[in-house]
């Protein structure tokens, strides 16, 4: 299938001029190319799925894995507000970015402490991935903002990137479309529930389970 990338830049304005982040969610479920700056590797993806649950209470918003020669990497992501505000007037990150940084947190402190949680939700894990999308580029670009986030990126396993990065990726469409073919194969995102029957059918996890257990 082609992505009808008017009608998605149409949504996705939408959703920024509302500031929502349920529209945003929903845009991003029914399009996975507007993942395609957050995909490390472009072609041979493995579907993305929403709304994976961990526990009780913590739940990412998108996950996909890696299927690296070195071991599976879980790519878990966070979605904040598209306009969300970043920094307060004194310089120092607003509330809203530090509970999202704190939400991101508690799910790695989860799996460090119940480390069987993570072959029961993924199958096999050597290492995650974690992403935290928020604010918009204008706002990560002010001088004080942009040495905060170089910092944090280097001294965090959380990288941060901003809301733009879904834009970026309706631009590469509009020019490129032939380098989406494998965004095109799995248009949309699955079910988080329907994680573990997707990976309990993959040879390259089974192989992980036995060689990681």
């Amino acid at each position: 299938m082609s992505f009808g990338v008017v009608k998605v830049k149409n949504q996705l304005d939408s959703s920024f001029g509302n500031n929502s982040e349920v529209e945003l969610l929903g845009v991003l479920k029914q399009n996975s190319f507007l993942f395609y700056s957050l995909y490390e590797r472009k072609f041979g993806i493995r579907p993305n799925f929403a709304e994976v649950p961990f526990g009780t209470k913590f739940r990412c918003d998108f996950c996909w894995l890696n299927d690296n020669s070195d071991g599976p990497e879980w790519v878990l992501v966070e979605i904040e507000k598209p306009n969300m505000r970043l920094f307060n007037q004194s310089g120092d990150p607003s509330a809203e970015l530090n509970h999202a940084i704190e939400q991101v947190k508690s799910w790695n402190r989860y799996f460090n402490q119940f480390p069987a949680e993570k072959s029961r939700i993924f199958g096999a894990v050597s290492r995650f991935r974690f992403v935290l999308v928020a604010g918009r580029r204008d706002g990560w670009e002010a001088k004080s903002a942009a040495r905060w986030r170089s910092f944090h990126n280097n001294n965090s396993n959380i990288e941060i990137h901003s809301t733009d990065v879904f834009y970026d990726a309706i631009d590469h469409y509009s020019n490129f479309e032939e380098s989406f073919w494998s965004f095109e194969e799995n248009p949309r995102s699955l079910n988080g529930k329907d994680l573990e029957g997707n990976w309990s059918a993959c040879s390259y996890i089974e192989k992980w389970r036995n060689l990681l257990t």
